[in-house]
This record gives structure tokens, sequence and C-alpha cells, in this order.
């Protein structure tokens, strides 16, 4: 059976609308109707809330036409940090950073220590926009032209930037042409938290 077919009948059998699915899933009822018609297919982090939602598996719920091959069978989730404020000298996962965790299949997600960060702002756009949810691996340094998360040292704030280096000097970025680089010194002191790897965008 398909995915969307899958995602109808349990939908139906647990007396939910469209609608309240959409809010159950933060996500736009014009989204459920088109996994239902198999117009579009869901984030495997909303498969796998769906799945939690209707009390069955992840690998039952998933249809032969799932990312148009045979789905891998996910056979194990990790929770996932998503970092709020950072606070002064603690190590980047310390519980005091933490605000929420999203649960992810395992073999949708590249290995490492990983977190989430929420974009602010529009530095970023179109690549990452306000409100998206970034993947990050934490490492300590990235490749030229690589999107990292950056801790700004005299803030305490990260902040999601393109890394290039120029003469010694290392510069972040934005995507948005309308944004300043920003040139690390002595009074902009800064070190890199980690590698962006996926963007969720929150539609």
């Amino acid at each position: 059976m398909k995915l969307s077919e899958n995602i109808k009948r349990l939908r139906r059998e647990n007396k939910l609308t469209q609608k309240r699915l959409a809010q159950i899933l933060d996500v736009a009822p014009s989204a459920v109707s088109a996994w239902e018609i198999g117009r579009n297919q869901p984030l495997v982090s909303k498969v796998d809330q769906m799945a939690q939602l209707f009390g069955v598996k992840v690998s039952d719920l998933l249809g032969d036409d799932y990312t148009g091959n045979n789905p891998t069978p996910i056979v194990q989730t990790r929770q996932i940090p998503v970092l709020g404020e950072i606070a002064c000298g603690d190590p980047i996962l310390a519980e005091e950073n933490i605000e929420d965790y999203i649960t992810a299949p395992v073999n949708f997600i590249p290995s490492g220590t990983l977190f989430y960060l929420k974009a602010k702002g529009n530095s970023m756009n179109p690549t990452i926009k306000n409100g998206d949810l970034v993947l990050v691996r934490q490492q300590p340094d990235v490749e030229d032209g690589e999107i990292a998360a950056v801790l700004m040292l005299e803030t305490n704030e990260a902040t999601l930037k393109r890394v290039k280096r120029s003469g010694g000097v290392v510069i972040l970025l934005p995507d948005n042409q309308d944004y300043e680089p920003i040139v690390l010194t002595s009074d902009t002191p800064a070190r890199i938290l980690g590698k962006a790897m996926q963007v969720t965008s929150n539609l």
C-alpha cells in the first residue's frame, strides 16, 4: 500500500480531519491534502511524528512509493537536541543550552554529534529562511564556502554563515546580499560550532 493511502486510512481511523492532522504536525492543511493524493511526500520528521501519533511502526506507514524506491527499514531513532540561547563558557550541548529534542531516524541523518539550530532572520535567504531548522554536525572547522554554525563570543549568539578565508582573515558571508559580511577580528571573536548538514523548512 502506498504512503499516501496509509496516511489517509490512518487519519480516518483515528477520526482526524486533514485540518486537525495539519495542526498537530505544524504544517499547512494543503500539505496533508497533497500527501494523501500523492502529489507530495512528507519530510522524514513528519513521517516519524505520524507513526507515533497513529501508534504504528514507521516501516508500516511508509509505502513502496516513498522517495521513488523501496524504503530503507528504519530500525533506530536518535533524539537530537535543539539549541536555544548558548550560555557563556558552557559546553555547546550543556543542558541549559537545550530547549527541545527532535526524534530522527538514524538512516536519514549524518553520523557524528548532531544538534539543531533554529534560523533567525533573513541573512541566509534563500538557502536558509527565518524559522528553518538546521541540522548541524559538531566540528571545529569547515571548508571554504561551507555553511557553519558560528558562536559570536561577545554576545553568545549562534549564527549561520558561509565561511571564507582570505589572507589569514576569516569572513562570515551571508547568502542574502542585502546583509554585510562579518570579518572576524579581536573585536568580533567567534568560534565554529559545526557544519550545517540539512535544512528543514518551516512551511
